[in-house]
């Protein structure tokens, strides 16, 4: 974007943090505007190690986070929108892994969907061999988990498991007592929500707009590989080969890849920025936001959605979420999107007016195994607008052959509990030093919270 030279840099800062802002946010549902409460006995929960059945069985008994309350879009914002009220019910916060840089207690509490596949459709699916690996979904731009409200229940409806998380800052994850909310703080706790929930298990991940950056980097970090140990007999793959890795495969909605960074925003000055942030916030430049997502605005740029995409910003601890965001300089897709080598399938809405439409047939062109999907009469979030037929090319492609799921669940988790829980916090290795963080967490938690936060 080009400034006029007649602007003072206060202008100058908040029309580049406005345009850029502009340009990459997916508009869709956000967060909530409770400050929830954190207190030093939270953090002492946080790092208790769970029970011995919850460490051995990681899917079925994640530690909760027991302060959460989900939003309330009716009561707290007007909001009509039934699905948006019944996703917001649904959503839940579990306590994740991450390293000491992104949290002093070695957890955050990320929250998530769980759209949980449809049981009759799911055990018909199983009785024709069509069975599907769950999906991971991921959120764009200062968004949330509520950004599928729609395409969820269209999801689960054709049998599918699908989990819609929250990227660390964003949301309704926690805010308080954490050190970064840097992109790749937001990738651990995504990795270590997968961990925590899908104990590691082949799965499928998804991105709508700059959450398909976030999805690039997890998944080339995550790939999944098979490999036939030395001395192992011919037999059936899941006895008989080890797995590393977790991504089966992509999904990219409209998603950005080819860009890296935020632009100008993570060169700003803290004062400059957090005036820029607080553009972020403003009705107008949701609306702008709001109105340049769709292609049918007078049915889908309505107010509930203007008001479901500014609502999170109201939560205390957004600001300095976002800022710090900012100054990590953002997610960095463009030289890994090549190295996912995964089956991916790409939609794009013909008329998306935030990316450029080129981009589309580049990840083609990119990825070793892509597919490109346009859906007409659509902008850029398909899930949003064109809500039944992106699950129908979803679930297609997802019960294509190359996406057979290849272990049981239960081989899987066995797997995820050896190489990993064993040595990780909760194991006999770990629990000291979860001890003394408990301790450093709690003393922390009390000289913030005597502070004022």
């Amino acid at each position: 974007m080009k400034v006029q030279q007649q602007l003072t840099p206060l202008a100058a800062a908040i029309a580049i943090v406005a345009t850029t802002a502009t340009r990459t946010l997916a508009f869709a549902p956000s967060r909530d505007s409770t400050r929830t409460s954190r207190s030093s006995s939270h953090l002492l929960h946080a790092a208790t190690p769970p029970s011995p059945k919850t460490t051995q069985n990681p899917i079925n008994s994640p530690q909760a986070d027991l302060t959460f309350t989900p939003p309330d879009p009716l009561n707290d914002f007007q909001i009509t929108d039934p699905l948006c009220a019944q996703a917001a019910s649904k959503m839940k916060r579990v306590m994740v892994p991450v390293s000491p840089s992104v949290s002093s207690t070695g957890y955050v509490g990320i929250s998530y969907i769980h759209f949980a596949a449809d049981e009759n459709a799911k055990k018909q699916a199983q009785s024709d061999g069509d069975a599907t690996l769950p999906l991971l979904l991921v959120h764009g731009f200062d968004s949330s988990a509520l950004e599928f409200r729609r395409l969820g229940p269209q999801l689960s409806s054709r049998g599918i498991d699908v989990y819609c998380v929250d990227l660390l800052g964003w949301g309704y994850t926690q805010l308080d007592d954490v050190a970064s909310f840097s992109a790749q703080a937001k990738i651990e706790a995504l990795e270590g929500f997968w961990k925590t929930m899908g104990g590691y298990g082949e799965v499928v991940v998804g991105g709508a707009s700059l959450g398909g950056a976030a999805v690039i980097e997890f998944a080339a970090k995550n790939l999944c590989r098979f490999s036939k140990e030395e001395g192992q007999l011919e037999g059936r793959d899941d006895e008989n080969k080890t797995r590393e890795g977790c991504v089966r495969g992509t999904v990219l909605l409209d998603a950005q890849g080819f860009v890296d960074g935020i632009g100008p925003m993570s060169f700003l000055p803290s004062p400059l920025a957090r005036l820029g942030i607080q553009v972020l916030k403003s009705e107008p430049l949701r609306e702008s936001a709001n109105q340049m997502s769709y292609f049918d605005k007078e049915q889908f740029a309505t107010e509930d959605a203007l008001k479901v995409g500014r609502m999170h910003c109201l939560r205390d601890g957004w600001e300095e979420g976002m800022l710090s965001f900012m100054q990590s300089g953002g997610f960095r897709p463009k030289e890994k999107v090549g190295l996912v080598d995964v089956p991916s399938l790409v939609i794009w809405g013909r008329d998306d007016g935030i990316l450029e439409k080129e981009f589309a047939q580049k990840f083609v062109d990119t990825m070793p195994d892509a597919q490109l999907q346009w859906i007409e009469r659509c902008g850029h979030v398909p899930h949003l607008e064109q809500p039944e037929l992106t699950a129908k090319y979803i679930a297609e492609f997802l019960r294509s052959e190359k996406l057979r799921p290849l272990e049981t669940t239960s081989i899987s988790n066995a797997n995820y509990i050896m190489n990993n829980v064993m040595n990780g916090p909760w194991g006999a290795i770990g629990l000291g030093g979860v001890a003394v963080a408990a301790a450093t967490g709690a003393a922390a938690a009390g000289t913030l919270m005597g502070g004022g936060m």
